[in-house]
């Protein structure tokens, strides 16, 4: 016998609202629908080199690190040495409590390589500020390749603008952990 796995949403229009279903047989004989892996994210991920990228990624358990002014300023001297080491130019980016936000312009042609450094080193300098081990970072990281010059100074502002949406401050210059190119 075939179960009905339903849908429901509400349409507005003409002010009045409208439940509408979507009801699916489910045959217990077909195989369930494939689980989400953090791992799909990055399935169909291209870098290449020149190519300007906005990458965000997060603290292990959304761990607030970067709170801390030592732990938020050894985290940006790790985003310098991503730079000076040839890497990676930076275009924008901000350290907020519990992720970064980092626009940057690929040298090297694996975005995944230059991230994964940056989360390594990055991860080996806070653990040795705490005297501790284990992860800073969550694994994998969100990525959105840019295109146009106008995408790329909106992402800019929207990077720089983010601590005062969080409400971690009253003006964008008042935040100290962040930086742009055009300032």
């Amino acid at each position: 016998m075939p179960l009905f796995v339903c849908v429901g949403f509400v349409l507005r229009a003409h002010g009045r609202s409208y439940v509408r279903a979507i009801c699916t047989a489910y045959n217990a004989a077909m195989p369930p629908p494939p689980r989400f892996h953090g791992k799909d994210l990055r399935k169909g991920r291209v870098s290449r080199p020149g190519g300007i990228y906005l990458v965000t990624t997060v603290t292990h358990s959304r761990s607030r690190w970067f709170a801390n002014f030592e732990l938020a300023t050894t985290c940006a001297r790790e985003l310098h040495a991503i730079a000076a080491g040839g890497h990676a130019d930076h275009l924008a980016w901000v350290i907020m409590p519990d992720h970064i936000h980092w626009l940057l312009s690929l040298r090297e042609s694996n975005l995944g390589r230059v991230l994964n450094r940056f989360k390594a080193c990055s991860a080996r300098a806070v653990n040795a500020r705490l005297d501790r081990t284990g992860p800073v970072w969550q694994r994998g990281y969100h990525d959105h390749g840019l295109r146009s010059e106008k995408d790329i100074r909106g992402t800019a502002r929207y990077i720089i603008a983010n601590p005062l949406r969080a409400g971690l401050c009253q003006r964008v210059g008042d935040y100290p952990y962040w930086d742009a190119v055009w300032l």
